[in-house]
């Protein structure tokens, strides 16, 4: 079965902002590690977020959350 992906809910428009506009992320997790770097895609599920060395495929539920890096 298919999980239809909502785009009217906030939190999916607010990644997918992130995604269009390639902005840095910090994206902690609730295991207390934090990954830096792009949000390259969602789905349902899973975020993918790179940064200069590798990707990262994070389920969302393992995400405490995520927010516009400061330079």
């Amino acid at each position: 079965m298919l999980t239809e992906f909502d785009t009217t809910l906030p939190s999916i428009r607010q990644v997918q902002n992130l995604i269009k506009q390639t902005t840095p992320v910090e994206l902690k997790l609730l295991t207390g590690n934090v990954l830096t770097g792009k949000v390259l895609w969602q789905d349902p599920q899973c975020i993918c977020i790179a940064d200069e060395n590798s990707q990262h495929t994070v389920w969302k539920q393992a995400i405490a959350y995520i927010k516009p890096k400061v330079s």
